[in-house]
């Protein structure tokens, strides 16, 4: 089998794609023979040592990836519902980039007619991401209010749309003119587009109330003035910091990281309580023990998708030997909707 393997944190070349001994699963693991892997900016976070639960989970030396796509070669004991041969897709805590993963058998769902392999490894982490969000977070409610940053992402394309499904007016934040066409396909009553207007003042002039919901992935570049523009009762949902993690040649700037975190900002309970606020994040790849909370989320996108109510991201294929290629392409902000290794 090959993977690919990060000995030491570091840039673009640390990812080394090496041939090791094939898989045997485990009780209550399926071995799958992965033909489309999903790359996700936390595989990026991974490469460059920053990533809470790879350290947590895994250490280094660590195969990045979350999300896979293919056929099962073997299941373990105690597993009799899925021959070799069907075609599936996982979630995984890890060990993703490869050509074969043994994955436990309740992240593993059968490949719904509706999809093929790579439109399967592009939904787990986005749609699970934006689900999570707004279903069991923020109690999305139709006529709320909802800010969505990076709504051409492909975290922010799966929240826009949920959010309309929810009944919600949405308004997607764009950094570039060329993604604004995109979030407007997706539903979203409006766009601010960074690049040619100013976001706070926008947003106010849309919004002159406050933001019942603001989902940021941003981290300080964004967040006290979330927090500022939320209604009463509001809520903000951090699940990201991407504008902390500039990098050059793939690895990030440490001062700048390091005056970041100083200038991030701490929420006081006191003025939570005073604003009726409320600020939560959460980190999927803590939550893959959550088999109930997992099965419900797939079993909502799927269902959604199948219904013809949610359109996957946009996605751009890559061989798997452009691994490097595509954590450039995810690090330069220029991408919309999902990048997907195929192998």
């Amino acid at each position: 089998m090959k993977k690919v393997v990060i000995h030491r944190p570091g840039g673009y070349h640390r990812l080394q794609i090496e041939t090791h001994p094939d898989l045997t699963p485990a009780a209550n693991e399926v071995l799958v023979r992965v033909s489309a892997c999903g790359v996700n900016f936390a595989d990026c976070v991974t490469r460059m040592g920053l990533y809470a639960s790879a350290r947590h989970y895994i250490g280094y030396p660590i195969t990045p990836g979350f999300e896979i796509a293919g056929t099962v070669l073997a299941s373990g004991s105690g597993i009799s519902d899925l021959p070799p041969g069907t075609p599936v897709f996982a979630v995984t805590r890890f060990n993703g980039y490869a050509s074969q993963v043994c994955v436990p058998r309740h992240q593993v769902f059968r490949l719904p007619e509706t999809l093929t392999a790579v439109q399967a490894a592009a939904l787990p982490a986005v749609g699970l991401t934006a689900w999570f969000a707004l279903y069991e977070l923020a109690h999305a409610r139709p006529g709320d209010e909802l800010l969505v940053h990076s709504a051409a992402g492909g975290v922010g394309s799966m929240l826009v749309q949920i959010g309309k499904l929810c009944g919600c007016h949405v308004i997607g934040v764009v950094g570039a003119s060329h993604k604004t066409a995109t979030v407007l396909a997706l539903g979203a009553d409006a766009v601010i587009d960074k690049s040619i207007q100013s976001l706070w003042p926008e947003a106010e002039r849309l919004v002159p109330q406050g933001y019942d919901i603001i989902l940021d992935a941003n981290g300080v570049a964004t967040l006290r003035e979330s927090y500022r523009h939320l209604a009463a009762t509001g809520r903000l949902v951090v699940y990201g910091f991407h504008s902390m993690l500039l990098t050059t040649g793939g690895r990030p700037h440490r001062l700048r990281l390091a005056l970041d975190w100083l200038r991030t900002p701490r929420f006081s309970p006191f003025d939570l309580t005073t604003r009726n606020h409320s600020v939560q994040g959460f980190n999927l790849s803590f939550l893959f023990e959550r088999t109930g909370l997992l099965q419900q989320g797939i079993r909502q996108l799927l269902g959604w998708i199948a219904a013809g109510q949610l359109q996957l991201p946009a996605i751009t294929t890559l061989p798997f030997e452009s691994v490097a290629e595509a954590h450039r392409a995810l690090e330069s902000r220029q991408t919309t909707g999902k990048l997907v290794l195929t192998l």
